[in-house]
């Protein structure tokens, strides 16, 4: 494996940004000289990122690949693809597949399936089910993230409705557990109110009233409930009201999706389904908070919920409009506007992006940019004129993204996974390839 030595980089690390280079060898960070550079050594590759800033990759805890079984919208191939272009250097994969992710049996498999053709790092969460706490106990620990618990309705069968299963995963999880919070009877009194209001397919436009904030709350504070009864470790994914902030602290921690800091409810009219996610996009005053609590220390990551969906499959109204976008591809880029715009600082971007969810979950050797880890790097500049986001850069399978069109000024130069260049800020290097993560 070539040696490389990056130099003159800005290194953002550990809450603190300084100019250095850094010396890339067998797969590892061997050395990092802050306000030096590294003397070239023979047959090594050398980087000039004079300019430019050079992050941990990023770990992004809550994708959906959609393999096996729903590969004409993304796989494992595509979708890793998007990730290497987009700084994401790691990816946690949720279990609502087809077949389901809620056996170790068919966690082994979607292990395999991985193997040659995912070109990030990668992961699987075990999905509960009503029945599964068994599945659940004899999963290997040091082998994947959480276990991921669906409190909504959008997953179909895989909703986690009784009690008794709940208090018991709750008493007995040996992982984290990662829960999607909606409360599925008030949404659908929600969308009988709705259909009865405005037909049979309500407007898009109306998809927050329907996934309102008081479905996330009851769900939300219910899981809250349960984890403060235990002392389970819970998670609570993609939050999206103010009001469930209130709720994090201690062994509750809350995930913050690019989305919901993107977006607002008055964005419905514009966008459309393209970006009808569950739980809803909802109002400022949500979205406000939202930035608020990546720099007050309540929201411990940032993640995509990165869900593709055909684009035909996007059309229609709140009820015949799939729910999610595509959004791993344009995460870190996405983000690093809101530094500009002053929202948080890039040494709080990485901190939520790359160590938190390193830490968080366990994972080993990556997250961040030390000595002897494993070379996870992204390297981006800030360009001086902005250029605008077409369907022509998107390497998702489904070929569409929410910000198309958008003008940007921040590019992602080159992704290293495990100390080989995947992207050179033009292609994928379809040789390299990641590998299993390990958590402690």
């Amino acid at each position: 494996m070539m040696k490389t030595i990056i130099s003159n980089a800005t290194i953002v690390n550990n809450g603190e940004s300084h100019v250095g280079s850094l010396l890339v060898s067998e797969g590892r960070i061997e050395r990092i000289a802050i306000g030096g550079e590294i003397e070239p050594q023979d047959g090594c590759q050398v980087v000039d990122a004079t300019g430019m800033y050079l992050l941990p990759g990023v770990i992004d805890d809550h994708v959906h690949f959609r393999e096996p079984g729903m590969t004409a919208k993304a796989d494992m191939h595509t979708e890793s693809m998007a990730a290497a272009a987009g700084g994401v250097t790691s990816v946690l994969d949720m279990p609502n597949v087809v077949p389901q992710t809620t056996t170790v049996q068919n966690w082994r498999e979607r292990m395999e399936m991985a193997k040659g053709r995912m070109h990030v790092n990668y992961a699987f969460f075990l999905g509960a089910t009503n029945n599964n706490l068994d599945e659940i106990l004899a999963m290997p620990s040091e082998q994947y993230p959480g276990v991921k618990l669906f409190m909504g309705s959008s997953t179909g069968n895989m909703l986690v409705d009784r009690r008794e299963m709940l208090e018991g995963l709750f008493a007995r999880s040996p992982k984290l557990i990662m829960s999607h919070c909606e409360d599925t009877a008030r949404i659908n009194a929600n969308m009988a109110s709705a259909r009865e209001k405005y037909g049979d397919d309500p407007d898009i436009t109306h998809h927050a009233e329907i996934r309102d904030g008081e479905a996330c709350w009851q769900s939300s504070a219910l899981a809250a409930e349960l984890a403060k009864a235990s002392g389970a470790r819970l998670h609570i994914a993609h939050i999206s009201t103010e009001r469930e902030l209130s709720l994090l602290g201690g062994n509750i921690t809350g995930e913050a999706c690019v989305a919901h800091l993107l977006y607002t409810d008055q964005d419905y009219a514009r966008l459309r389904g393209c970006i009808k996610c569950n739980p809803s996009i909802k109002s400022d005053t949500d979205r406000q908070a939202l930035r608020r609590a990546l720099t007050d220390g309540r929201i411990t990551c940032i993640g995509t919920d990165h869900a593709p969906h055909l684009l035909s499959e996007k059309q229609g109204g709140a009820c015949k409009a799939v729910s999610g976008m595509p959004m791993v591809q344009f995460s870190l880029v996405s983000m690093l506007e809101m530094v500009d715009d002053g929202v948080l600082s890039m040494e709080r971007l990485v901190q939520l992006m790359c160590h938190n969810p390193a830490t968080l979950f366990g994972i080993q050797e990556r997250g961040f940019i030390r000595e002897s880890m494993m070379a996870d790097l992204v390297l981006v500049r800030r360009e001086e004129s902005p250029y605008c986001i077409t369907s022509t850069d998107v390497l998702s399978k489904c070929g569409w993204s929410p910000r198309e069109g958008d003008a940007m000024h921040w590019r992602v130069m080159s992704t290293w996974v495990n100390g080989q260049r995947v992207w050179d800020g033009r292609k994928v290097d379809e040789d390299v390839h990641g590998e299993p993560l390990a958590f402690a």
